[in-house]
């Protein structure tokens, strides 16, 4: 939900601060106040193209900022944490997004989501999942045909068959891939044998062990030192135990002077045991010492050994893996795939049969899949022709037309079974919105409609009805922000009132922002702000209110109906409005 709006120095706008509310937020005011300037802006935050122009005349830099909130743990949730995961950014676990866009009078801009800055691209992509925008251009998202199936497979809840569809395409891949590799030509295969042989053969002779590398170099580095381990041994030994005034004896004659010092003052007695453990200690050494130099032996063959051995480990490393344990796992690996490729035509076999299976699964899924989406699609058709008519569209056709998705040939090449295959991952369905506004028009793509106020209206109808269905989900709560922009372009009246209606009934379970002229419209807001144009210190600046009370949405609803002359008998009829817009809404 969109719950703050800041504008700083945009067009007509020196400073403003927004905040927005669940359910039906809505702006109106006189021609040319600057309402749509405060949806443009929106729009720059959330990823619109940037330029210099639209900052205020005589400052260097425009701010806008908008604050996303949301409390639920659905799949537009689930959405906006992948989204800070796939860009790698901090706060996917916050409750709340800060987008800032601040554009330079040097032609510069740049875009910070949390204070971290982002490509226009990562942010468009976030914004597909927490706003849509209808309205003087910004239909493009529909226009896609991916965006219409995602429509249509959410009106017809079948997130769990559709599931299963990926799943077994997935599934389906992994299968064709391993078959692709056992069907390359027999003698790429051949040629492919023998080089796992030769190099399984090569790394299994080398008999490595994990690190024995390590050991090797210590070996190494004692045995190219010997004599200067021999020198330094024995003069240690000597020091200490050997030679005549050795630490040992010397040791030992100071405990004997000590013994005799205890006969004649107790003082004494706790040094004793400290010097016995240091000449226990000085012993030790010494025998190990002495040990040590009775195993060092010249061995000028071994260092021979160890060198060659560790230039066959750098050797092999150099091919196979930067440390043995990288070897060894290579080696594992490539056992693996010989096995896979002497045993091809075994394995191939198998594949053929699973593959088979499969296919028929997808198939049987797909189809399954297919025939809801035909049901909902027929349902879809009639409840938007509905909705239509209400909205003073009434001649308007509306279907959707289906096509099957490209064939894929999938199986063995060179004469064995093939899998003709329809479809992709999700399902073998490719659908298109087709409409048709005036009598006598043929159906057409909804790019191709001329009126923005028509397919403003149709977006209407569309989402009303698909949030319609969706009612009672308890991720509904999860919906985008709506904003409507031109809704009311050439319509009035009863057609006004039921537009009205329906953006109601749409801000049930989502929060709406729509900008109208009409009050037949205005009647059914939960927040009603006011935008003004006004004159200050010789500058235009635009401001909006928020019109909080009862009489004050009635002054704004009277203005509406009849200009700057407003009667008690207008004023009447605006209390009037507002009063059947809420018994309406609560009935």
């Amino acid at each position: 939900m969109l719950h703050e709006l800041h504008i700083q120095n945009y067009a007509v706008v020196e400073k403003l601060a927004l905040e927005f509310h669940p359910g039906l937020n809505l702006l109106s005011g006189e021609t040319g106040s600057g309402k749509s300037i405060l949806v443009d802006a929106l729009g720059l935050a959330l990823g619109g193209r940037a330029s210099p122009d639209v900052i205020r005349t005589g400052q260097d830099r425009a701010t806008i900022t908008a604050v996303f909130r949301t409390d639920c743990r659905g799949k537009r949730r689930a959405l906006w944490s992948a989204w800070f995961e796939e860009y790698e950014l901090a706060g996917a676990d916050n409750d709340e997004i800060i987008l800032r866009r601040e554009v330079q009078s040097g032609g510069k801009s740049r875009l910070l989501v949390n204070d971290q800055p982002v490509t226009v691209a990562a942010v468009k992509s976030l914004a597909r999942a927490i706003v849509e925008v209808h309205g003087q251009g910004e239909h493009a998202a529909l226009f896609e045909r991916e965006a219409q199936l995602d429509l249509l497979d959410e009106f017809a809840a079948v997130e769990a068959l559709l599931h299963d569809v990926r799943e077994l395409f997935q599934r389906r891949r992994e299968l064709e891939r391993e078959m692709d590799s056992l069907n390359q030509n027999e003698q790429d295969r051949l040629r492919t044998i023998d080089l796992l042989r030769f190099q399984t053969q090569e790394l299994e002779h080398a008999k490595l062990e994990p690190g024995e590398d390590a050991r090797l170099e210590d070996e190494k580095r004692i045995l190219s030192n010997l004599e200067k381990i021999r020198t330094a041994a024995a003069a240690a030994y000597g020091e200490l135990y050997e030679e005549e005034g050795s630490a040992t004896s010397r040791i030992a004659a100071a405990a004997r002077a000590l013994e005799e010092l205890r006969r004649y003052d107790a003082a004494f007695e706790p040094h004793a045991e400290p010097l016995a453990a240091i000449k226990a200690t000085l012993e030790d050494l010494a025998f190990f010492l002495r040990d040590y130099l009775g195993k060092l032996e010249a061995k000028p063959h071994r260092l021979e050994e160890v060198e060659d051995r560790l230039a066959l480990i750098d050797r092999l490393r150099r091919k196979y893996g930067k440390t043995i344990e990288e070897m060894l796992e290579y080696l594992n690996e490539t056992m693996q795939r010989l096995a896979t490729l002497e045993h091809a035509d075994e394995r191939r076999s198998d594949l053929e049969g699973d593959l088979g299976k499969l296919v028929q699964k997808y198939q049987n899924t797909a189809q399954t899949l297919s025939a809801k989406r035909r049901e909902a699609a027929r349902k879809l058709e009639k409840l938007v022709r509905q909705e239509l008519a209400q909205l003073g569209m009434e001649k308007t056709r509306f279907e959707v037309h289906f096509a099957a998705a490209v064939a894929q040939d999938e199986g063995r090449r060179g004469g064995a079974m093939h899998h003709t295959v329809h479809g992709g991952a999700r399902g073998i369905d490719e659908i298109e919105f087709l409409i048709s506004p005036n009598p006598g028009e043929e159906l057409r793509a909804l790019e191709k409609i001329a009126s923005g106020g028509e397919l403003s209206r149709f977006m209407l109808a569309l989402k009303t009805v698909v949030g319609g269905a969706r009612m009672g989900d308890s991720d509904r709560r999860g919906a985008p922000t709506f904003i409507f922009d031109e809704v009311d372009a050439g319509i009035g009246g009863r057609v006004a009132e039921s537009v009205g209606q329906r953006l109601k009934r749409l801000a049930n379970g989502a929060q709406v922002l729509c900008v109208t002229h009409l009050p037949q419209i205005a009647c059914f807001a939960d927040h009603h702000y006011y935008v003004e144009k006004s004159e200050r210190a010789g500058r235009t600046v635009t401001e909006v209110k928020y019109l909080a009370s009862e009489k004050d949405r009635a002054a704004e609803l009277a203005r509406m109906l009849s200009g700057s002359k407003i009667t008690d008998a207008v004023l009447k009829h605006a209390s009037t409005m507002l009063k059947q817009a809420g018994s309406s809404t609560s009935a």
